[in-house]
């Protein structure tokens, strides 16, 4: 076998075994999962999730995805939490632990002191006969087969398992919390996704000129608003009304269609009906529209007034594109 050949064969397998895994975790989704997102959610304390070696880093994704959709969660290393980390445990949290064999010594001399604060604990396991098993309140089974290693020593499938248990887990309390895009954008202020559930077309325009001309604008007085403003386009503006649109489109169109242009106003090479949105509208809104008449601005108003333009160049830069 070649050796592309034979790479291509273990990544197929890879992804295979795992995929078989994460299929059967359905079938142990019982009651006792119902159970343990039910505490959680009536639970007036924060999620603490615990682990060691990749467990532990899977606990730090989980801890993430809690946060970001409206379940407060805190991550404490195993190893650490008997060094002190053990003080951020508070009277109404909830302690998730991760454990592939749940018999690890660090869990084993963990899970008695959080016992002894009376906290609940859930365990997310592979082996519901662990010592985790056996101490916990709730068991959140994360049995697989085998690990995708051939040694069957990696921890492989078992970590995407807890991972996928972890989704679950978040996206379940996310249902019951009534979690919505709009409380999605609070906690991801920044970056492009965060931008097109909050960012208006307002913000836009704010940052933008306001190309316009009157309808007996002559042509020089067109390009040079169109030049100064930078936008690539200027509207048509008669008794505060917009009555239509010039792009860089219509001056092209006109030098074709012309030999001269001296006598030519704004009125006579304009765009009738150009394309508008709401001032408050989104600005992933904008782009669906500039997409959809494949434009590349939009004429902003605000009480059927004009207000801006929104360029594709815009969205681009700020990352909703």
């Amino acid at each position: 076998m070649k050796l592309k050949e034979k790479i291509l064969s273990i990544a197929k397998e890879t992804i295979s075994i795992e995929a078989k895994a994460i299929a059967n975790l359905e079938n142990l989704v019982t009651n006792e999962f119902a159970e343990a997102v039910q505490y959680i959610y009536n639970s007036k304390g924060r999620v603490i999730i615990t682990g060691i070696g990749k467990s532990a880093i899977i606990a730090s994704k989980i801890v993430a995805t809690l946060n970001s959709t409206g379940t407060p969660a805190v991550f404490m290393h195993a190893a650490d939490a008997i060094h002190g980390d053990l003080g951020s445990i508070l009277e109404d949290d909830v302690v998730i632990c991760i454990s592939k064999s749940g018999n690890t010594p660090e869990i084993k001399v963990l899970i008695p002191l959080i016992k002894n604060f009376k906290n609940k604990i859930i365990a997310m396991t592979g082996n519901k006969d662990s010592f985790l098993g056996q101490q916990s309140d709730y068991i959140l089974n994360a049995y697989v087969e085998k690990e995708a290693c051939p040694n069957n020593l990696a921890p492989t499938t078992s970590t995407t398992a807890q991972l996928v248990l972890g989704d679950a887990l978040a996206i379940c309390l996310l249902h019951l919390r009534g979690f919505s895009s709009t409380d999605f954008a609070k906690y991801h202020p920044g970056g492009a996704l965060g931008k097109k559930l909050y960012l208006r077309v307002s913000d836009i325009t704010a940052q933008n000129l306001r190309p316009q001309v009157d309808p007996q604008a002559n042509i020089r007085e067109v390009i040079m608003e169109i030049s100064e403003k930078m936008l690539g386009v200027a509207a048509v503006i008669e008794n505060e009304k917009i009555i239509g649109i010039i792009t860089d489109g219509d001056i092209r169109r006109m030098l074709k269609n012309h030999e001269s242009f001296t006598h030519l106003t704004a009125a006579d090479i304009m765009s009738h009906g150009p394309k508008t949105i709401e001032q408050h509208a989104m600005a992933v809104d904008a782009l669906d529209m500039l997409e959809k008449y494949k434009i590349t601005q939009l004429i902003a108003v605000e009480n059927n007034k004009y207000a801006g333009v929104v360029h594709i160049h815009n969205l681009i830069r700020e990352g909703i594109l």
